[in-house]
This record gives C-alpha cells, structure tokens and sequence, in this order.
C-alpha cells in the first residue's frame, strides 16, 4: 500500500487549499488536471460545498460558472466545456450549439445529480450570502421543474436518469442489467485514457445511448416513449429530496413560496418507499419494471431526507454499517455491498470507496443526529486521505489510492471534513 508522510490538519488543509488552486481555471474547477478539462456538476456542487467555510469567493464563483451552462428547459448539463481542451465525448458528440434551448457556452445534453440546492444552502449557512441566494434560486428552481416535468418518467414522483452518467456512479453494478437489455455496439473510435481506467466498461453501450438521445432533439417525449435505459436511482433522487429541502429553506431569503418545494419532497419521500424500497433501497428498472436487486453505496441515498420514517433509517443504518459494508472494510463506505458477485475492489463504482459519498452519508448522519456514524465517517475519510493523498477513489479494505491523483472533490470535501472534526473536538 502507497503511503505518505504524517501531515497534521492544518498541513491537510493546505494540501487541500492547494490542489483546489491549481484545478482552478479561472473560471471553474476541473475535477483533475489531464484526465477530465472541464466542469462537472456534480464535481462543481461538492467543490462549492468544501470551499464555503474557507473560500466564499471562490465557491460562489464556482457555482454561477456551471449556471452559466444551464438550458432554458431548466436542465443543468453533466459537463460544461469552459476551454478548448479535447475530451471524447465533447462538444462535437454532444452538438448542444444545435439545439434552441441550449445556451451560449457548450455543453452535454445530459444532467446530474441535482445537489446544488443543497450546495447553495451550505453556502448561505456559512456566509449569510442572500444576494447569491436572490441571484442562483430561479435557476435552481426551474432545474427542479425540469425534473419534475420532463424526467418523471414514472409517473410517481421520481426521477428517472437515462444514462449511467447522470447518476454520477458511472460503472455502478446497478445499471449491468438494463445495459445489457441493449444492443452489443461496437465503435471505430475509442477514449484510450477511459478504456485503460475503467476497464470492461459499457463504453460504447454509453456512446450509443448518448447519440441516441442527442438525435432525438433531447426531446422529453423521447425519453418518455422510446429511450431505452430509465431508471429511478435512490441515491439521485436522495439528493434531489435533500435540496428540495433546502430549498424551502432558500425561498424564504429569495423571496419566493417554499410550499412547492415543501409538497415536491413530500412526494419524493412516498414515491422511494412505495417505489424502491424492499429490505433496503433498490435502483428500478422502468423498461424492465423491477427493482435491480444489488445493493451499492446508491441505497443510503435516502438517509439525506430528515423525514425518512424510522423503520427504514433504522434498516438502513444496520445495513451501512453491517459486514456488508463498513463493518467488513478497513475504511468507508464500499460503493457496492461486499458480498455481491459484482463488487470489485479495483473497478470504479463497483467496490471502491470515495471520498464524496462518505460526505453525503456523513451529512445524512448529521441530519438524524447519529453522532457516532457521523464520527467515523468523517474520521475514516480522514485517514484515507491522509496516508494515500486526494485520491479519486481508494480500496476500501487497506486505503489505497485509485484513479486520478489531486482530484477536487476529495480535497474540496476534506477541507469540510477537518472544520467538522475541530468542531467535534472543541464540543468534546
């Protein structure tokens, strides 16, 4: 196992301070340098998230710059493509500068995991910032209409993400089934740096819905009659609860009616129970209709809703932290319960831990107040970073690192995570 020299916190937060510096292209922050050029949603949201308590400029920057991208439909693209840096697929597969609805700058014609209410929140929280508020709230409010409107494909209230990139855990074992409902593809063009880093991936099963998608004029109609790959993820729609929520809380300082957002998780909540939940939560398969039954790091995505009734926090707090998941591993949390015949240690989303989802279950255990949990998470996160760096991801058995080195999300979300530590500390 790769190991570091001991470095104290606040040489951690240096460290942190200074790979978010150097992904900084002066008008967003690349996820790593080389491997991914541009700006990612989810990747920008969590940045925002870390950079709040110690950088306010640079986080409210961060999040008008992926505004900037957002289509007049409401949808906010996976990828904005700030500079000319080649990347497969780019803005020629995508073809946004095509379409009315798509603004000036290029993007993809996908969507992400919709955290940036809650990233907007935490942002407020620590800065009182209300004119950021004014400013970023109707376009996080029509992202959510999008949602409701256009990918409720369902019908119950969820929504549907129709790729694998949407739902931020690209090789996930929770989209193996759907995918291989479709067709074997084979292309002439292949991205050598994804194929070498995520080896026997559905690439091209990727590129194929993607093209797909893009040919129908991202038409919503589209997705609803003939897409081939919709699912209903808890862990997205986790997180699209989580920021309703804070959403209420904003429309309060924008101005604006909280109700809608207030009724829109209400409904969310009653469609996870009524819809994917089983023992535990489940992904659904709309085309197949059925629950995809590998439990993955996506099943606690509903821990993020404070009104999770207790049965089912209880289930899945014993479930997180049973031999299944953390109560097997040296370090948090597994992206894929360890027992399944898909988990991989050495396979993105697949078996590895990261650094981002640990945030979120260490947020969701700080919203029911389980201060143990959250103490371990944040303490286990911690250790990995401190002896294998800002890794991309990292055996969750001895703490290795994977992937991308001085990747932004683990240091942007280690800065969080050392103020929460110093703030147990002093309270202890």
């Amino acid at each position: 196992m790769e190991a570091r020299p001991a470095v104290d916190d606040a040489a951690l937060g240096r460290e942190a301070l200074s790979v978010l510096e150097a992904n900084w292209t002066g008008s967003a922050t690349v996820p790593a340098p080389g491997l991914y050029p541009h700006q990612w949603s989810w990747d920008s949201a969590f940045v925002v998230i870390g950079l709040a308590r110690h950088h306010p400029g640079r986080a409210r920057a961060e999040l008008l710059s992926l505004l900037q991208g957002q289509w007049s439909t409401g949808m906010l693209p996976h990828i904005v493509f700030h500079t000319p840096e080649a990347y497969f697929p780019g803005p020629a597969v995508w073809r946004s500068h095509d379409h009315e609805a798509a603004p000036r700058v290029l993007t993809s014609g996908l969507t992400a995991p919709p955290l940036h209410g809650l990233a907007l929140q935490w942002l407020y929280r620590h800065t009182g910032d209300a004119a950021l508020v004014r400013l970023a709230f109707p376009a996080l409010a029509a992202q959510h209409a999008y949602l409701a409107e256009a990918r409720d494909l369902g019908g119950a209230g969820l929504a549907a993400i129709v790729h694998p990139w949407e739902s931020g855990m690209d090789d996930s074992p929770a989209w193996d089934e759907p995918l291989a409902a479709l067709p074997e593809i084979r292309y002439g063009y292949r991205n050598l740096d994804l194929d070498e880093r995520h080896p026997d991936s559905d690439h091209d099963r990727y590129v194929w819905l993607a093209l797909r998608y893009r040919d129908s004029g991202y038409r919503p109609e589209y997705l609803r009659d003939e897409h081939p790959f919709a699912i209903e993820d808890p862990m997205f729609n986790g997180i699209w609860l989580a920021s309703c929520h804070a959403m209420t809380e904003l429309a309060r300082v924008a101005g604006a009616d909280p109700a809608p957002h207030a009724e829109r998780a209400d409904r969310i909540r009653h469609a996870l129970l009524d819809r994917l939940w089983d023992g535990c939560f489940y992904a659904r398969d709309l085309r197949a209709d059925r629950l995809i039954r590998v439990c993955t790091v996506g099943a606690f995505g509903p821990l993020l809703d404070p009104g999770l009734p207790g049965e089912q926090l209880r289930t899945c707090v014993e479930i997180l932290e049973s031999v299944r998941f953390m109560g097997a591993t040296g370090y948090p949390v597994p992206s894929c319960e360890i027992r399944a015949a898909q988990f991989d240690r050495t396979r993105y989303w697949r078996g590895p831990s990261w650094v981002n989802t640990n945030w979120l279950l260490r947020h969701a255990a700080g919203v029911h107040a389980l201060d143990a949990l959250g103490r371990q998470l944040t303490n286990g996160t911690l250790r990995l970073v401190r002896q294998a760096g800002f890794r991309e991801c990292f055996d969750p058995f001895d703490g290795s690192g994977r992937g991308c080195r001085d990747f932004s999300w683990s240091a942007a979300l280690t800065l969080d995570l050392l103020a929460d530590a110093l703030a147990d500390t002093l309270e202890g």
